[in-house]
């Protein structure tokens, strides 16, 4: 991979990171009833989950790849339908206002961290965001066990990067959520995000 390919990464990902979502609710949620350490152990479930998905996506999509073309275009353009249908849904309605109750989390830091992780791996969105985006910024059929530690890496600091300012604004990110204006200009990004994508992948 190339460093303009790489560069591409970080940013989808760090836009599709800091859309509301499931995992960002609950992350924020926890920070506002549990405080810094403990959603930051949860925001650490949430990168590992991440990790899981784009491991199991690398893996998996690199042997289709090699063994079966045909079955490589069909996940393709299944890709490009989702995407466009995700940015026809947002651009209509999108994310909705998320009620967050500021209760103190149960259990450890332990617990904070596995919540995270639950919550990644029980959203199939994530699954198949991951299956969308790789094949456009990565040749699955050439990648190699660096460029994967390097994706991996940039993966951790990005998100990182991403929620570790929602953790600290968790007062300001939970007004965003539910504020009329700022959900509708997350709706429209998110939908043009979606399409953008969905475009690329299918003039690759």
């Amino acid at each position: 991979m190339t460093f303009t390919g790489f560069l591409a990464y970080a940013g989808a990902l760090a836009v599709a990171a800091a859309i509301p979502g499931p995992g960002l609710t609950a992350l924020i949620a926890r920070a506002l009833g549990s405080g810094f350490r403990s959603s930051l152990a949860m925001s650490l479930g949430l990168v590992v989950g991440d990790l899981t998905y784009l491991t199991a996506t690398v893996l998996g999509l690199a042997l289709v790849a090699q063994a079966f073309g045909e079955v490589f275009l069909v996940i393709k353009w299944l890709g490009v339908a989702y995407l466009a249908y995700l940015a026809w849904t947002f651009w209509r309605s999108g994310i909705t206002p998320e009620n967050i109750e500021a209760r103190r989390g149960k259990g450890g830091l332990f617990a904070a961290f596995l919540s995270g992780l639950t919550v990644t791996l029980g959203n199939p969105k994530t699954m198949i965001f991951y299956l969308a985006l790789t094949p456009t910024l990565v040749d699955l059929r050439t990648i190699t066990l660096f460029d994967y530690a390097v994706l991996a890496g940039v993966t951790v600091t990005v998100l990182l990067l991403v929620l570790v300012p929602y953790l600290a604004l968790a007062a300001k990110a939970r007004w965003l959520l539910k504020t009329p204006r700022a959900l509708k200009a997350l709706n429209r990004t998110a939908a043009a995000f979606m399409a953008g994508a969905a475009a690329a992948i299918a003039a690759r």
